[in-house]
């Protein structure tokens, strides 16, 4: 595959950086509100997963005493 010479290849990438679209301030807040809910409610979760699991291997260490 032949390599692109250095002017071709910064034109394209002028282009290609042309088409992005960066998001309003009002998406970022939304979307960091949205990562902080779910963050949140994804701790809660596990930490009821680790509870469980812990009250399960305390009972079974329990038992072998």
């Amino acid at each position: 595959m032949a390599r692109p010479k250095i002017g071709e290849f910064v034109n394209q990438v002028k282009t290609e950086a042309g088409k992005i679209v960066w998001p309003t301030g009002r998406e970022t807040v939304q979307t960091t509100i949205m990562v902080l809910i779910m963050t949140t409610i994804l701790a809660f979760f596990f930490l009821g997963v680790d509870t469980v699991f812990n009250a399960i291997v305390n009972w079974l260490t329990s038992l072998a005493r």
